[in-house]
């Protein structure tokens, strides 16, 4: 029976924290798992966070765009390791909010890294930033159980 030390360690910190399957193709010539790839990762729960926040599921309900994604890689991923990724909001500015991101290995509990990504509200019709809705903000802050909003 696996235990579930890197998702108990996640929870304590995240508020939304899901599992990774590692797939043959994340590998990269040494090994482990590519260092593009956990782009993806991140990507899989910020989806997840924004459908359990607001239901958001189709490419015309997401109003922002990845602006930054800054990633430190702490220790390696390799097939076979249970990954989980917990992502919460960290900050709401004016026109962007930023995600913090942990990886962890399931099993040992073990940092794999740690990121940040910043999201900027975007009118796709536009082509131009807008301000963060207030009810927007009211539902992260309600979502996260914190203030999170600051001015850039």
């Amino acid at each position: 029976m696996m235990t579930a030390k890197g998702k108990a360690i996640l929870e304590e910190n995240f508020t939304v924290v899901v599992p990774i399957q590692v797939r043959f193709r994340d590998l990269d010539a040494m090994g482990h798992v590519n260092n593009a790839v956990y782009l993806s990762y991140l990507e899989v729960a910020r989806m997840v966070y924004y459908h359990q926040l607001v239901g958001w599921t189709k490419p015309e309900d997401f109003a922002s765009v990845l602006a930054n994604v800054n990633i430190d890689f702490i220790s390696p991923i390799f097939l076979g390791d249970e990954i989980w990724v917990g992502a919460r909001i960290e900050r709401v500015g004016n026109r962007s909010y930023t995600f913090a991101y942990e990886i962890r290995e399931g099993k040992s509990g073990r940092l794999i890294a740690r990121a940040t990504s910043v999201q900027v509200m975007y009118d796709y019709t536009t082509q131009s930033t807008f301000p963060v809705p207030e009810d927007l903000v009211a539902q992260l802050e309600a979502f996260e159980g914190r203030a999170l909003r600051e001015v850039e």
